[in-house]
């Protein structure tokens, strides 16, 4: 026996045109608003290129592969600058990635009371919350003499590999990387502890109901499947390093020269900017935004290949 239902109006034929006009208004408000932020982001490249022409025409792409920085007699190359900052980043991330990730793990499994990990949440974020600035002065007056300790005690034993084959006399590559790390724990933890948390509970159930410990369900099954948040968290905390300033220039110890030790002074483009810009004209003011936008285009490229990496991964 056949049952027949009522037929059901779709909700778009009870619809005002008044209602449909806002809809129509709100989606091209949504699209202005996307073109402008697109447009922004062009406008502030194009300034800081037209800014930066003057050694452009000059330098070319010798400004990259160079490390004299001279603004007496106007030779400028940014190798070691970009070397820093690349460094430096890097060195963040060895750093900050395992315990960013073990510390989301802890706070999104039943670990912990819930009451203790909401503390343990509010805590990793107030880190993001810190000034740059007090980062960088309690970097020098407590990691510094710590790390340069342990760089002599590196150093002395160790000093055969070329990665401690300096000395430490103070700032240096090695605290501007171990402040990096902290300063980008916050968004390695927070993201992946949601992209953790996001994962269908499902998932967990059924790796639990074949066998599988509470471990391997976790290493095997639940990273896997926030794999592509846990890379975005990465991605976007090398962009926040990469263009972190104060705490790193009052760290690194800016000196415009390549070192392959970790516990040498080094520089960044960041820092490089902060310490000249104020007293800087006439073509070293152009190089300096060449800089800047060799450092805009580094973010750039970072951003692109974590979109890149997170969409090769999802289609896996």
């Amino acid at each position: 026996m056949a049952i027949n239902f009522p037929e059901t109006p779709l909700v778009t034929k009870n619809r005002s045109e008044i209602d449909r006009n806002l809809d129509r208004s709100f989606i091209w408000l949504t699209r202005i608003f996307a073109l402008a932020i697109a447009g922004i982001l062009l406008w502030i490249t194009l300034q800081v290129a037209i800014a930066a022409s003057p050694a452009i025409q000059k330098f070319g792409i010798n400004f990259l592969i160079t490390s004299n920085w001279n603004p007496v007699n106007d030779e400028y190359g940014v190798l070691p600058a970009i070397y820093g900052t690349l460094m430096s980043s890097l060195i963040g991330l060895v750093l900050a990635v395992p315990i960013g990730v073990g510390t989301a793990i802890l706070l999104s499994e039943d670990f912990l009371p819930s009451q203790v990990k909401l503390v343990l949440v509010f805590l990793v974020e107030l880190l993001a919350a810190i000034p740059s600035v007090v980062y960088g002065v309690w970097g020098i007056f407590v990691l510094i003499p710590i790390l340069t300790d342990l760089g002599k005690w590196l150093h002395h034993y160790w000093g055969w590999l070329p990665i401690f084959s300096t000395s430490p006399t103070g700032p240096g590559m090695l605290p501007a990387g171990v402040i990096l790390a902290i300063m980008t724990l916050p968004i390695i933890t927070a993201i992946s502890r949601d992209a953790l948390i996001s994962v269908p509970s499902g998932l967990r159930q059924a790796a639990l109901a074949i066998g599988a410990t509470r471990w391997e369900t976790i290493f095997q099954v639940i990273i896997p499947a926030a794999f592509s948040g846990i890379v975005s968290a990465v991605m976007l905390a090398l962009g926040r390093a990469m263009g972190e300033t104060m705490a790193v220039t009052m760290l690194i110890g800016n000196a415009n020269n390549i070192n392959i030790s970790f516990l040498a002074p080094s520089n960044t483009i960041s820092s490089l900017l902060a310490n000249q810009f104020a007293e800087a004209n006439g073509l070293q003011v152009a190089a300096l935004m060449y800089a800047a936008l060799i450092l805009f285009l580094l973010t750039m490229i970072v951003n692109i290949l974590a979109e890149f990496i997170v969409a090769r991964v999802q289609r896996l």
